[in-house]
């Protein structure tokens, strides 16, 4: 575009040969053409043509190296070692921080009286330490006055094996509560669970920060106690090819479906999945069995689901013996508002709409047995439930969108439906797009021949 400006600008400051009046015609019709590209790139749908290109970022750099892709965003901040001099996270921003062996670091958060806000802390250790089952991080909120709001942690678990591990802190609005509650300065503290069994290196943080609305009007102040807790029928047919991205910002997009990757022993890979209000969650992970089936790693193959603020909803975890290995989530109740009012933690954290993450490691122990990989990985997603609209937020969520699923999400998702009336939409979406597309590409052919022969006419 930059070289199309400076050709026009010449082309209207120069003389122009009289060999070729046609010059400055082409120019404009050039501008028109890119004009009509631009449309045809917005038409509904398109991201379902950009979606490729994004997820194989993601998934390539997943296939290249068992590290964790930052988000490209990320704003750098220091975390302090007191509260007062605590850094601001602002709502809706991503920012890298790095985290020490011992003591706590602190930032600071500003907030309202009036929306629940999240902290989500992914830490990265280094993949040469060794780590223990308890290590991992501790992720607090606490009001001006030292009072607790939160306290969630994240630890390695039984492989032992070093991976990124997510844990979250909220401040909610409760009625019921007089802790939290009013407007004014609120600490994040991130620590190490175990830092006098952690390893010695500094681990890299990725923080996020996020805050929900009120609804307009109060509704059901009770979670459901009763959802279909069946587990479905498991998927048919073969998997497609997707690789997994690297990172929560650079997770590979899915839908309702089977997907294949290959996996290396300590990598771990996320997938991204819109998922509606009154959606159901089921996802299976399952490892290929290997030449050499003699050997066996505790908890070795680990499949996660975590929220749209990257709180962690329900995990598991299985051993790999050298044969064909399958790990599965729980049954999950549908997304609804009203879960957040639940004791149970996996209830809570399906509490709004938005992108889902499912995250799945291989543990780096499994090389000791079984070689380096890679082996291959089946992820198998089912979308049960029915998709229903939720509350109507009486402001917007930072970042905006956080907690809906739009339209083009569920058509750029492949394998995307899952339910009757989500599916007739996708397909109607999906049929809306191929006709616009097939009527735009057959206007710009028909445009360019008429253009080539008026120009040949003038020549």
């Amino acid at each position: 575009m930059g070289r199309w400006c400076t050709a026009r600008r010449r082309a209207g400051t120069e003389r122009v040969r009289p060999t070729a009046p046609w010059l400055p015609t082409v120019f404009a019709r050039t501008a028109v053409m890119t004009a009509v590209l631009a449309t045809a790139t917005a038409l509904p749908g398109a991201t379902a043509l950009a979606a490729g290109p994004a997820s194989a970022r993601g998934a390539g750099s997943a296939g290249e190296s068992a590290g964790y892709d930052f988000a490209d965003d990320a704003v750098r901040i220091a975390g302090a070692s007191t509260v007062t001099a605590a850094e601001t996270l602002a709502a809706g921003s991503t920012y890298r921080s790095s985290l020490p062996r011992n003591g706590a670091l602190y930032y600071r958060l500003e907030l309202d009286a009036a929306s629940d806000a999240y902290v989500s802390v992914t830490a990265v250790p280094g993949s040469d330490g060794e780590v223990t089952a308890v290590d991992g991080i501790r992720v607090s909120v606490r009001d001006s006055d030292g009072g607790s709001c939160s306290l969630h942690s994240a630890t390695f678990g039984a492989a032992h094996s070093p991976r990124p591990v997510t844990a979250w802190g909220l401040r909610e609005i409760d009625p019921g509560t007089n802790r939290c509650q009013d407007p004014g300065t609120y600490y994040v503290g991130v620590e190490r669970t175990r830092p006098q069994d952690s390893p010695p290196d500094d681990w890299d943080l990725e923080i996020i920060a996020a805050t929900e609305p009120r609804p307009r009007q109060a509704g059901a102040t009770k979670a459901p106690e009763t959802w279909d807790s069946a587990s479905p029928e498991p998927l048919a047919g073969e998997p497609e090819r997707r690789p997994g991205g690297s990172g929560f910002a650079h997770a590979a997009l899915v839908g309702q479906g089977a997907w294949s990757a290959d996996i290396r022993p300590g990598q771990t890979l996320y997938y991204k999945v819109p998922v509606d209000w009154g959606r159901q969650v089921y996802a299976t992970a399952e490892l290929a069995g290997s030449p050499d089936a003699s050997g066996y790693t505790t908890g070795a193959l680990r499949l996660a689901l975590h929220n749209p603020v990257r709180g962690e909803v329900d995990d598991a975890a299985k051993g790999y013996p050298g044969r064909r290995t399958t790990v599965g989530l729980a049954p999950l109740p549908p997304v609804a508002y009203p879960n957040r009012y639940a004791t149970a933690g996996h209830v809570g954290a399906l509490r709004f709409a938005g992108d889902y993450y499912l995250v799945v490691h291989l543990a780096a122990q499994v090389a000791d047995d079984f070689g380096p990989g890679p082996f291959a990985l089946t992820l198998r997603l089912r979308l049960g439930g029915t998709a229903r609209s939720g509350p109507e937020y009486a402001g917007e969520s930072r970042p905006k969108g956080l907690f809906e699923v739009f339209a083009q999400d569920r058509v750029a998702a492949p394998g995307s439906g899952g339910g009757s009336g989500a599916a007739a939409d996708d397909d109607a979406a999906m049929r809306a797009v191929a006709v616009g597309g097939i009527g735009t590409g057959s206007l710009l052919l028909l445009g360019l021949a008429v253009w080539t022969a008026v120009a040949r006419r003038r020549t």
